[in-house]
């Protein structure tokens, strides 16, 4: 199955209305053969059989992509982009027919020469050693992964200009240093919601990430753990919560992202799981994605299949499956959250609450009246709404606000997007960011070397920072201010290319004759 099929199980499958129905004690190959049509899929993972039909109209790569697994074994595409126990957990026991009887003859898939080159860059990839900055693994990643995991890594929504902005708006902001003073001893350790960390920057929430390197979110909790910085955990992540904080250090501090499910009983479940699991020190709860943004670099690439796929249903009601990945999320996501359940969220645990995706001052000082512990200035990395602000923006403005209420000691503020170097971080701290989150470049970094890359990234950080605060005349996080700073040119959006970013940057393309 292809890239955001976790999706659809999660959104399609989660909610089947169809009443449970016995479990088979067993399928012939000879039955498994004769559902192989869209109207009766049944498919082979791990052994056993499961009736797939019901989401072949919203699977977000295409029926194609699992009408070519029909009455055949699917389990080298499926395991590399789903939790062990996804199955177990949210597809209806009706569904799963039981083991297969008999043994499916082994089809030797034919590998492509676009996909023979990639495997040879792959053997020869530079030595990590190389790696100097968060933009080498990027650029590394781009002629590494397959063309499905790179679109839905690094797209954007619509234009992508807030994508490029996040970058961007770092580019504009220039440092006045100070002399003089005894750098010899630097630190950039911290707390961050309590917890003490290397430093103030931590990896992010994001979907999906073996669909890079097979180990997935586990090589990334060991590459944090090794280095003490918190990783935050996703809800539709590819490994099961239970093996990624299962293979948390000994002491090591991570954070749970959620989506609150219209069933709130099975949000309920994952407070619960986070109370009870000892490395989870903090609930971010994301309010920005109440569905996808309009992706179409991943679009474009995960569709050529299914090119004319909108299809009318019923009286006229048409159902676009190049917004597959939309329509699955927005059933797995409640699209009523509003502030009543924020303060629901927070009487249901003890643990830290954090709103992550806001994108206004105003709904900050909504957030301090609420009560929460702290707030995520963000745009999903670009991802969601084209032209929203970007976070070192909306940080610019929201810091004033709160210190001209005297709330600015009543909540942390943390932002994330665009960040690929040390000063980045440093410009965050300065305009009173308490820390600054990184998806992208450790997906990168992960895909390309697993959990070495992972620490190599944040050792690259670390030491940018620690020459950035020597050089600035610093020796501790807590003397960074906007003192430091030179904004004359920041609200200006004057462009300013980084020929680092835009060499691996990949524009949005038109679509393609179908000769090309």
């Amino acid at each position: 199955m292809a890239a955001g099929a976790y999706l659809s199980f999660h959104g399609a499958l989660l909610h089947s209305d169809v009443q449970k129905a016995p479990v088979k004690a067993g399928v012939t190959i000879d039955e498994l053969k004769e559902h192989v049509t869209p109207e009766s899929c049944w498919v082979v993972i791990h052994g056993q059989v499961y009736d797939v039909t019901e989401i072949l109209p919203i699977h977000p790569g295409g029926r194609r992509i699992i009408m070519k697994y029909a009455g055949k074994d699917a389990t080298k595409k499926f395991d590399p982009l789903h939790a062990p126990d996804m199955i177990k957990k949210f597809l209806p026991e009706d569904k799963h027919l039981g083991p297969l009887i008999g043994e499916l003859p082994y089809e030797e898939e034919p590998i492509s020469e676009e996909e023979e080159e990639r495997l040879l860059r792959v053997e020869n990839i530079p030595p990590i050693g190389q790696m100097f900055n968060l933009s080498d693994f990027e650029s590394v990643a781009k002629q590494t992964l397959t063309p499905g995991a790179w679109a839905y890594y690094s797209s954007g929504a619509d234009d992508e200009i807030s994508l490029r902005e996040n970058h961007n708006s770092y580019l504009r902001i220039f440092f006045r240093p100070r002399v003089l003073v005894d750098v010899k001893d630097v630190s950039t350790a911290t707390t961050m919601l309590g917890v003490p960390t290397a430093a103030p920057f931590y990896i992010t929430a994001t979907a999906l990430a073996k669909l890079g390197h097979p180990d997935g979110e586990l090589s990334i909790a060991r590459g944090a753990g090794n280095e003490n910085i918190i990783q935050m955990i996703s809800t539709l992540a590819s490994c099961s919560f239970d093996d990624i904080t299962g293979a948390a250090l000994p002491g090591q501090s991570q954070w749970f992202q959620l989506y609150l499910n219209p069933d709130r009983s099975i949000s309920r479940k994952m407070v619960e799981a986070c109370e009870k699991a000892p490395s989870i020190k903090g609930i971010f709860l994301t309010v920005d994605a109440p569905q996808l943004g309009k992706r179409e670099k991943d679009m474009r690439l995960k569709f050529d299949d299914d090119a004319d796929a909108i299809v009318k249903k019923g009286d006229g009601d048409k159902i676009d499956r190049s917004q597959g990945a939309t329509r699955a999320l927005s059933s797995f996501i409640d699209m009523q959250v509003t502030w009543k359940d924020i303060d629901a969220l927070k009487k249901s645990t003890n643990l830290p609450i954090v709103i992550k995706g806001i994108q206004r001052y105003e709904d900050v000082i909504l957030a301090v009246e609420h009560g929460v512990d702290a707030v995520v200035l963000s745009n999903h990395g670009g991802r969601q709404l084209d032209y929203a602000l970007s976070p070192l923006e909306v940080l610019a403005e929201t810091m004033p606000e709160l210190r001209k209420r005297q709330l600015d000691d009543k909540i942390e503020v943390y932002i994330d997007g665009g960040v690929r170097r040390g000063t980045d971080v440093i410009k965050a701290l300065c305009l009173g960011a308490k820390g600054v989150g990184l998806g992208r470049p450790f997906l990168y970094a992960n895909s390309s070397y697993g959990e070495d890359g992972v620490i190599r990234a944040i050792q690259v950080l670390k030491e940018e920072m620690d020459v950035a605060m020597r050089l600035m005349g610093v020796n501790r996080i807590e003397e960074l201010n906007e003192s430091f700073l030179d904004m004359k040119a920041f609200h200006g959006r004057t462009p300013v290319r980084d020929s680092l970013y835009y060499d691996a940057y990949d524009p949005v393309m038109p679509a393609k004759f179908r000769d090309e």
